[in-house]
């Protein structure tokens, strides 16, 4: 895809998202649609209260309309004399599988969460075994649809060796792509980590796109820089201190743009390498809740390996300042996501 159309496709995410917050964040405020922060958080979290969440919205529309735009203008312009029709029409269906899996995913577990927070003032909001239905339906709707467009491949790609997992590959990917999509979504407890971690992740994931051959790449690589273009311009909003939070309505999203381009990519383990904060992030959780249930039974208290989880809310009981987490979180991911990409391309 020419750099022009690229480039102006990400000025256009990047200024869609930053200006939205303009009138979007006032009238986030003027429903009361603000965050109510839990009794066991971080004692400073308190002075959080009240801001809007939904901001996902900001880079939602941001990405969406700049990555249709683009590719558009690219379709029209540049593809009938590059790209074949049949190559053409199957990048096409398979990015907008990708860019409705995520907006679904949005709309349907995040905004539904959201909604129900704002609305009763708590951070219950969906119940876990009403989104763990909704995100079984959701990807295995998404896998159903690669499969009928062709995508008949079930290798599991370890990076220097590939798993055939015949029909097991598809249950696996669908508890894969609820956890890394779930694990997006634990990130977003500090000011600005998750847009950092994702500007990080979905520029890794578009560098990748680009360099893989025959896989339709030019799409996904549009769509994933969009996403790292407006989170930038959500950063203007989100950093700290925060004027709005994303919610589960923007983490979501992410959490399945990032997921679906990967999965539509066969990149597994790749893709989380390239997501390792979210993953870790994720697993601090489990092992945490693990442990405190096993060390209840063993001995009748339960402990704890970390002082409180996700991990990122351990280094702000140590201490840690809101900014430094973010930068080491997301120092940390480029840095791993580039090792696997040499690793993958060598």
């Amino acid at each position: 895809m020419p750099i022009v159309i690229t480039v102006g496709a990400g000025l256009l995410a990047f200024v869609i998202t930053l200006l939205s917050g303009l009138w979007m964040i006032p009238f986030l405020r003027k429903l009361h649609f603000g965050q109510t922060i839990l009794e066991e958080g971080p004692a400073w979290h308190k002075s959080k209260q009240g801001t809007p969440i939904m901001g996902g919205f900001l880079f939602l529309f941001g990405s969406v309309i700049s990555t249709l735009t683009g590719y558009l203008v690219w379709y029209f312009a540049y593809a009938p004399e590059t790209v074949s029709p049949g190559a053409t029409s199957l990048m096409t269906k398979r990015l907008v599988a990708a860019m409705a899996f995520a907006m679904l995913y949005s709309f349907l577990v995040g905004f539904l969460d959201d909604y129900i927070k704002a609305v009763k003032k708590q951070n219950l909001g969906l119940r876990p075994m009403q989104k763990i239905v909704i995100q079984v339906v959701l990807c295995s709707l998404y896998l159903g649809i690669l499969y009928w467009m062709g995508d008949h491949n079930t290798k599991l790609d370890l990076l220097f060796v590939e798993l055939d997992l015949g029909i097991f590959y598809y249950p696996l990917m669908i508890v894969f792509m609820i956890y890394l999509t779930n694990a997006v979504n634990l990130t977003d407890g500090v000011d600005g980590l998750c847009s950092s971690a994702m500007v990080v992740a979905m520029g890794l994931l578009w560098f990748l796109c680009n360099r893989l051959p025959g896989e339709g790449g030019e799409g996904f690589a549009l769509y994933a820089l969009c996403i790292a273009a407006s989170c930038l311009g959500f950063l203007f909003w989100n950093f700290h201190p925060a004027k709005v939070f994303m919610g589960d309505t923007g983490s979501m999203y992410l959490g399945a743009a990032f997921t679906g381009i990967g999965i539509a990519m066969h990149q597994h383990l790749t893709l989380v390498l390239i997501g390792i904060v979210f993953v870790l992030d994720a697993l601090s959780v489990v092992v945490q809740v693990s442990y405190f249930k096993y060390t209840k039974k063993k001995y009748g208290a339960g402990r704890r390996i970390f002082k409180m989880s996700p991990i990122h809310h351990h280094f702000e009981m140590c201490q840690w300042s809101e900014e430094k987490i973010v930068l080491v979180f997301s120092s940390v991911g480029l840095v791993v996501g580039v090792l696997a990409i040499i690793c993958k391309l060598l």
